[in-house]
């Protein structure tokens, strides 16, 4: 039987799903301590609506410089071992600092030779011995900590070691008996090095370092590889996600692996915390709404930003918010392409980001370009997301793939209609608009085309402008859609019954 901390496990109420599940969530990055991406959001919010759904769960995370001096001193020492790692025999320092927040306990690898530099991710050559590091710590402290889960959980090329360690390294101990689900939030991702680093950096039998689990081309190892072939079960962000990345154009190299394991592969949407995005007690808004007053109060946003950022003040001007890393992968080609013919005399459009320089300096041209119409906010900030989220009208999401998108679930909490491409997580999360029944709570296009997304922004445009009512009617529809990770995180939790009756 799976051991419990009493300070993480809420009383069991009768009224909670039984039975009860313990689960080791183990991934690179969880916010507020260190975040990066979704996968920070994720191993923040689901733990902690799981709890909800009657799950003991402790996160592990690496304890990385980076993290908020605020943590690092509320942090209570819980012991620290010595664990072989290398093929040569080297073994490393492994400390254990813990947290309790939240009904979850959230658990810090220590060693300052791996996690001293200053951001959690730096170069392969460095983080591919980190992480398969992390990964067997991961497992050694669970065992050290005498709490074994009925579930462990991991998340991305970073700890997809953890099911290969415990099967071919932990037999006969307490931790050998979890099932393991890996979880991949972007296949793009996956830890590629060459075979003999790997056998260094992790000692694993040489067997193991074939065509079925490591080995990829002639000479690379794949760190997510050997995970997907390990784990019990193999989820992904989304259903189509879960489809797509079997074919070629979205697998990434891996899309015959992950065919002859569709049988335990399996898709569940994402969700966002709906307490930390809620435009009715948002903070950071010139004016809190719900759905009782959400047109007007967005209008007040709107006027506010425009304010704030230079643009032509007009809470009758459609507002096209643009919140996004500026990559391909995001589709910024096509809405580089497209800008001059979205810019109208009745259309502004806001982009908050960054990333590659070709988009940086491009934005920076069509704000100088179209004055009081166009704002490139080339940075990131998390106030300006807030405010931008309220005061647009729709928000684009044209992505080239999105394992399922963060984005255009916020801009949905906040009233603010997607303009989606179909793939991945847009797909399942946004309906299209339907004029003839006024259903739908966005628009979409399909192809990855300049032109059809510049027909989803008209198609927008056109009942923007033409038919307010029923534009009004959709932001409602949005605001009222239910964005939170209950669902999500009952999914999650029938699948551990599932794994362990």
């Amino acid at each position: 039987m799976a051991a419990r901390n009493p300070k993480a496990a809420p009383a069991v109420e009768e009224n909670l799903p039984q039975p009860r599940r313990s689960v080791a969530f183990i991934g690179s990055e969880c916010y507020p301590f260190v975040k990066t991406g979704g996968l920070g959001d994720v191993m923040y919010a689901l733990p902690k609506a799981l709890v909800k759904q009657n799950c003991d769960v402790r996160v592990i995370i690496p304890r990385y410089k980076c993290i908020p001096e605020k943590y690092q001193e509320k942090m209570v020492y819980r012991g620290a071992f010595s664990m072989d790692l290398c093929a040569d025999g080297k073994s490393f320092y492994v400390g254990i600092m813990e947290y309790v927040w939240d009904g979850v306990v959230y658990d810090f690898i220590d060693n300052d030779e791996f996690f001293s530099w200053g951001n959690p991710y730096t170069n392969l050559v460095d983080d591919i011995p980190k992480f398969c590091y992390f990964a067997k710590a991961s497992l050694a402290a669970l065992n050290y900590l005498n709490w074994t889960p009925d579930i462990i959980h991991c998340h991305d090329w970073q700890a997809a070691l953890v099911p290969v360690f415990q099967q071919a390294m932990f037999g006969g101990t307490p931790v050998a008996g979890a099932k393991s689900i890996l979880t991949i939030h972007n296949l793009r991702f996956q830890g590629i090095y060459n075979v003999e680093t790997l056998k260094y950096w992790t000692n694993l039998p040489d067997a193991l370092f074939d065509y079925a689990v490591l080995k990829q081309n002639w000479v690379d190892a794949n760190m997510l590889k050997a995970g997907l072939s390990y784990a019990s079960i193999i989820t992904t962000v989304s259903d189509t996600y879960a489809g797509e990345i079997q074919t070629p154009f979205y697998g990434d190299g891996l899309d015959a692996h992950l065919r002859f394991h569709n049988r335990k592969l399996r898709g569940i949407v994402n969700g966002i915390d709906v307490e930390q995005w809620n435009p009715a007690t948002d903070a950071l808004l010139s004016a809190n709404y719900s759905e009782k007053d959400a047109v007007a109060k967005k209008r007040e946003n709107k006027l506010a930003l425009q304010r704030e950022l230079g643009l032509e003040e007009n809470a009758d001007k459609m507002v096209l918010g643009l919140i996004s890393r500026l990559t391909d992968q995001k589709g910024l080609d096509l809405v580089n392409a497209i800008i001059p013919n979205v810019i109208d005399g009745n259309t502004q459009v806001i982009v908050l980001g960054t990333g590659d320089r070709k988009y940086e300096d491009s934005f920076r041209y069509y704000e100088n370009a179209y004055k009081g119409s166009v704002c490139s906010c080339i940075m990131y900030d998390e106030a300006r997301a807030h405010k931008i989220y309220a005061a647009s009208d729709a928000m684009l999401v044209p992505s080239l793939f999105e394992p399922c998108g963060l984005t255009q679930l916020i801009a949905m909490r906040y009233g603010t209609v997607p303009i989606v491409r179909e793939t991945g997580g847009l797909k399942d999360t946004v309906q299209p608009y339907n004029e003839f029944t006024n259903e739908g709570n966005g628009f979409t296009f399909d192809r990855y085309e300049q032109g059809l997304l510049l027909d989803a922004i008209n198609r927008a445009k056109t009942l923007y402008f033409t038919d307010r009512a029923r534009w009004d009617e959709m932001v409602i529809r949005d605001l009222r859609k239910d964005v939170s990770w209950d669902s999500s995180a009952k999914k999650y939790r029938d699948l551990y019954v599932e794994l362990k009756p």
